[in-house]
Formats: C-alpha cells, sequence, structure tokens
C-alpha cells in the first residue's frame, strides 16, 4: 500500500518562501524511513501534515491512519489503566509482550506513568503506539533522553517492525533501524534505498558531482555574459558609423548601420537569453561548511588527572572508582547509563560542590568552556548573550549562520528558539571561545546530522581538548581517543 502526496504546497503564515512547494511523493506503508535534514528545514511539520494537523493545498491519500510519537498517556493512571483507556480491545497479555520486547519489567505496567523515568516513558509510549492495528508510525525524536543502553534496546525493537518514520540525528541508531532515506533540503526531498551511511556515502558523491558541474557552468556563463558584452559593444560601434565622413551615401551607410545593429543585438539577446537559462541550471548545494575554532594552548602536560575518584549522594558512592587523565588534544569521552554520574564528573570539573572521593587535579590557570544539558536559562535578545559573553559578534553570528541558524531569528528573543536552536546558541558560544578545555554535557540533544558532522570534523582538525558525555556512538567512535566508562558502586 502506498501513502500518495500529490502537489503538495504549504508556508507558514506571514512566510514569504513556503517550506514545501509542489510536493510529489510516494511511500510504501512497509518501509521503514529514516527522516533526515537540517534544524528549521520542514521535518516535524511535514509529520503534521500526514496528520492533517496543518492547512495545506495539494492532497495526501493514505490507505492507514498515523500514530504520533511523542505519544500521550495520561500521567496519573497507571501505565495499565491509562494504555486500555487509549486501546479497550487490547488484553493484557499482548501490553505484557510488547513491553518485554523493549526490556522494560513487567511491574512497570502497574506504577503510574509520571513515576517513570525519561527512558522508561519513551520505551512504554512506543510499544503502544505499535499496539495500534492498521497505523503507520510518525517518530519524532525519541533518542534524545536515551543513554546508549536505551537507544540498543529501542533500535533493536524498531528493527523488528515496519511501516514508520523515525526523526533521529542519531546516525548509529538510524543505521540500525531503516531501509529508506527521506530527506528534506533547502531545494528539494527525495527519498533513496538504504540506511544513514548509503545516504552520506551517496550525497557525497553527488555533491561532488553537482560542485564540478557548477563550476564548468559558471565558467561558461562568464565565457557567454562576456561575449554578450562584445556584442553590444559592437553594435554601438556600428551605430556611430552612420554619421560617416566625407563625400559618401549618407542613405546606404545609414541602412547598412541598422541592419547591422539588428543583427548584433540579436546575437546579444540570443547570448544572454543562453546566460540565463545556463543559471537557472546552477544547483543551491546543501554544502557542509568548515568551522573555525580557536583552543589555547597549555604548558601542562596532563589537564585532568583523576584517581580513584568517585562521587556520592548522602555519603553513599554512585558509582565505581575510575582513574583517567587529559592531555591537550585529547577528546575524553564519559559513558554509562542515566544517572550513572556522567553529568556529575562534569559539574565537579566545573567547581561546583559536590560530594567525591579519591584524587582530582587540574593544571593550574586553566580556562574552560561549559556547554550544559540544559538551556532553559536561555532568555532575552540574542545580541545581549553575546555581548555578556564578551566574544566578538561577527565571529559569533558568523559560525551561528554556518551551522544554518536561521538570520531572521536574530532578532527574535532565546525563549522562542526552538529546542536545536538554543543548542546551537550554546554550542556557537563555546567554539568561539578560546579555552584550553571543553566541557560539554550532551551537546548533540537535538542537533542536526548536517551540524553533527560540521562538528565532527571541526574536531578532528583543530585537536581541542575535551571532556564530553554524548549518546551519539558514531560521534563518539570518530572524535574520542579515550573512553571511560562509570558502573554502578556495588
Amino acid at each position: 500500500m502506498l501513502i500518495d502526496v500529490k502537489n503538495l504546497t504549504f508556508a507558514y503564515y506571514g512566510s514569504a518562501e513556503p517550506v514545501f512547494e509542489n510536493l510529489n511523493l510516494q511511500l510504501d506503508t512497509d518501509w521503514k524511513l529514516g527522516l533526515i535534514g537540517r534544524n528549521g528545514y520542514g521535518k516535524t511539520t511535514f509529520l503534521n501534515l500526514l496528520r492533517n494537523k496543518l492547512e495545506y493545498s495539494g492532497k495526501i491519500i493514505s490507505p492507514v491512519s498515523f500514530e504520533y510519537f511523542p505519544y500521550v498517556l495520561e500521567e496519573k493512571k497507571t501505565v495499565r489503566e491509562a494504555v486500555f483507556s487509549r486501546l479497550p480491545h487490547l488484553e493484557d497479555w499482548q501490553l505484557d509482550c510488547e513491553l518485554s520486547l523493549l526490556e522494560v519489567s513487567d511491574e512497570i505496567a502497574d506504577r503510574p506513568f509520571k513515576t517513570l523515568s525519561s527512558g522508561e516513558q519513551i520505551k512504554v509510549l512506543l510499544a503502544v503506539m505499535f499496539l495500534h492495528e492498521n497505523a503507520f508510525m510518525l517518530i519524532d525524536e525519541p533518542t534524545n533522553h536515551l543513554d546508549a543502553y536505551g537507544r540498543t534496546a529501542v533500535a533493536d525493537y524498531l528493527k523488528k517492525k515496519k511501516g514508520f518514520i523515525l526523526v533521529s540525528h542519531d546516525r548509529d541508531f538510524l543505521n540500525r533501524t531503516v531501509d529508506h532515506v527521506l530527506t528534506i533540503e533547502k531545494n528539494k526531498i527525495y527519498v533513496q534505498n538504504g540506511n544513514y551511511d548509503t545516504w552520506e556515502e551517496n550525497k557525497i558523491r553527488q555533491d561532488n558531482f553537482e560542485i564540478e558541474k557548477n563550476i564548468r557552468l559558471r565558467k561558461e556563463i562568464k565565457r557567454l555574459k562576456e561575449a554578450a558584452r562584445q556584442k553590444a559593444g559592437w553594435a554601438d560601434l556600428k551605430e556611430k558609423t552612420k554619421s560617416g565622413q566625407g563625400p559618401c551615401d549618407r542613405g546606404f551607410i545609414s541602412h547598412k548601420a541598422a541592419k547591422l545593429m539588428k543583427r548584433a543585438k540579436n546575437i546579444e539577446r540570443n547570448a544572454n537569453k543562453v546566460v540565463t537559462e545556463k543559471e537557472k541550471l546552477l544547483k543551491n548545494i546543501e554544502r557542509i561548511e568548515d568551522i573555525p575554532m580557536r583552543p589555547l594552548h597549555h604548558h601542562a602536560k596532563h589537564l585532568i588527572e583523576a584517581s580513584a575518584l568517585s562521587v556520592s549522594y548522602g555519603g553513599k558512592k554512585i558509582f565505581s572508582p575510575v582513574d583517567f587523565s587529559l592531555e591537550a588534544g585529547g577528546v575524553l569521552s564519559l559513558n554509562g547509563k542515566n544517572g550513572a554520574g556522567k553529568s556529575s564528573i562534569l559539574k565537579l570539573l566545573m567547581g561546583e560542590k559536590i560530594e567525591f572521593s579519591g584524587i582530582l587535579k587540574k593544571a593550574q590557570g586553566l580556562k574552560v568552556s561549559y556547554i550544559p544539558q540544559n538551556f532553559d536559562f536561555l532568555k532575552g535578545p540574542l545580541f545581549d548573550f553575546i555581548e555578556e559573553s564578551n566574544i566578538d559578534k561577527t565571529i559569533f553570528l558568523t559560525t551561528l549562520r554556518k551551522l544554518n541558524f536561521p538570520q531572521d531569528n536574530f532578532d527574535k528573543k532565546m525563549e522562542t528558539y526552538s529546542g536545536g536552536q538554543k543548542k546551537k546558541v550554546l554550542l556557537t558560544h563555546s567554539i568561539c571561545e578560546s579555552a584550553h578545555l571543553y566541557i560539554w554535557d550532551e551537546p548533540l540533544n537535538y542537533i542536526d546530522v548536517i551540524s553533527r558532522l560540521q562538528i565532527e570534523r571541526m574536531i578532528l582538525k583543530y585537536s581541542p581538548a575535551i571532556i564530553l558525555v554524548e549518546h551519539d556512538k558514531k560521534f563518539n567512535e570518530k572524535v574520542s581517543t579515550d573512553f571511560v566508562e562509570l558502573l554502578p558502586n556495588p
């Protein structure tokens, strides 16, 4: 069965540019689709159009209904009560079986939904969605609050399912779950067979082809424009010869000059027409721009040294003691389940008063740049934030634009920004700071795939010293030089 999108056009009220224009698309209801695109390019908008939540022109014809994640359950009820109020035809064994596929224990079904952890809630909501009959799932960023272990469980679950569109910026997660990729770029939307790696390989190949094609076209356009200018100059010269010099047949000269000028004007007009046609062939390529970084050099061999380090709450160690050190240019990745103490180590490094045991040394005079998990404190005008940060305004805004931050949002208050936009402000702030050490707590949450590639390439090129907590497995494998696994204290 096919979901058929015909001549779909949609623009937000007051916007000069449509999000989609005359979009035609067919999606098989058995496909496992990964939806990829920059923040702000319309991924969630597309899902809302499928759900008929927005007014549009064109047609969306679907033989199935749509279920959307984040799915909604009544928080005060137990999971079982909340599910049966939505799906009264279900039996207990069906719910228990679906939850077990996501490695959720039986007792969770009889607890109030609001008492579950973020990871447990995500698993429950996905299980309930897939209990709907004859439905196509629209899953919008389910991994933002999942640790690496939770992502593995959800990926294994989705691998066994079919009939969904998954919006995720986690490349490894996409590789494990999808068999088709739906891509939204600023001038097109298209589907291709394969997973994320297939898409990236095809994109690089296609972009290189289009760049070479653009170079050839620009050279040809330059040559044609020069030829048109020469013809125009030639026509003007012939026009001036009509006056002639000395005794001559003025009428004949005037007639001849007029014919030559008409011919030259036609040649010029045809040349300009060819130029216009060639310019239409130029592609507005979604290029992955390099982002500069300016880390500082420190004289010490080790910037950070930890020995038998553990963090405690209420006198109880929350993870087994660990040893690690960080040198200039190193990237240390802290791994562990949610609640294992990863963020606590980062906060301890930032000087917060947290109970700990063991030894933690920091090099003297260490300048640190920090990205916290939380971005709710970002409020007020962006320009005020830049000024308070004591960062060059031009450098800050240029970096933000390279991360595809909309220029229209520069004058808006930061509390109106999306999660991805707020995270890009924090990333830009840290990238533009010159520091010896960068401490980043889940820096890629809400950040699109293209921006992740930019950050990845930046780290590999400029070699800043970083201690980070990040659940993007592919990113960690690319940039990290050392890993520390936090295990529960026995």
